[in-house]
């Protein structure tokens, strides 16, 4: 008896690239670097500024100070047309100085204290500078 020759069959490129492709992407995907969960947390203090009449005053300037001993330089920001501003800190027991000014009003400054991972609210309401 003799034996049936079958035909050859060619392996396409499809067929061998994309698995060779999909090892490798694993591969890259194990071997990036892992982040550390401490690069994630924060704490945050955010603030309200009103005006006397206890409208939000938007465009006000927000400046956080860290009251301890460490160089860094102060976070500015500009409060939303809601008034609103915020500010991300690192987490842990810390002291700061947020002070509120803008254009007509009287800067006002309060001091605020982080525990850890937490969210700290201070509100300002400025008053018209006297002429």
């Amino acid at each position: 008896m003799k034996k049936k020759k079958r035909p050859r069959t060619r392996i396409g490129i499809k067929r061998v690239v994309a698995p060779v492709l999909l090892l490798a992407f694993g591969l890259a995907l194990g071997a990036a670097p892992k982040k550390k969960p401490a690069d994630d947390t924060y704490a945050i203090v955010s603030g309200s500024v009103y005006d006397a009449s206890g409208y939000a005053l938007p465009d006000a300037n927000a400046k956080l100070t860290f009251e301890a001993p460490a160089k860094t330089k102060p976070l500015e920001a500009v409060s939303s047309p809601r008034g609103e501003f915020v500010f991300r800190v690192p987490p842990g027991p810390a002291h700061y100085t947020v002070t509120v000014s803008a254009k007509g009003f009287e800067a006002q400054s309060k001091t605020v204290e982080v525990q850890d991972q937490e969210r700290v609210e201070v509100t300002f309401q400025l008053d018209k500078q006297s002429k």
